[in-house]
């Protein structure tokens, strides 16, 4: 059995992990994972391969084998949109700017259609 008398201290996240952990740029971090998550989500969606992807978009399928990997170093978030242009999404994008408190980031949120 388990020894259930282990302390520990539960934080309840930003809802940004990559602010959460003191990642440098976490606002556009997050955002381009969002739209990598709304890529990965189409692919699954259309069940379509990262060849077919690649047949329809003109984007190379090595890149959608990266999104899927979440290796996006490579992406900018301009490169990310136009991936969902050329697989039919619309993206709306909300941004709030305002003086950060205390050290916080802006905040950017997404609706994918």
């Amino acid at each position: 059995m388990a020894d259930h008398d282990d302390d520990f201290e539960l934080i309840r996240g930003s809802g940004n992990v990559f602010a959460d952990f003191d990642q440098p740029d976490a606002s556009i971090r997050q955002f381009r994972a969002i739209l990598a998550a709304e890529i990965v989500k189409t692919l699954d969606a259309e069940r379509l391969t990262v060849r077919d992807a690649e047949a329809r978009t003109g984007i190379s399928a090595a890149d959608f084998s990266r999104i899927r990997q979440v290796k996006l170093e490579r992406f900018t978030i301009d490169r990310l949109l136009r991936i969902l242009d050329r697989l039919n999404r619309d993206v709306r994008v909300k941004i709030s700017v305002a003086p950060r408190a205390g050290g916080k980031r802006a905040s950017i949120s997404t609706l994918a259609a």
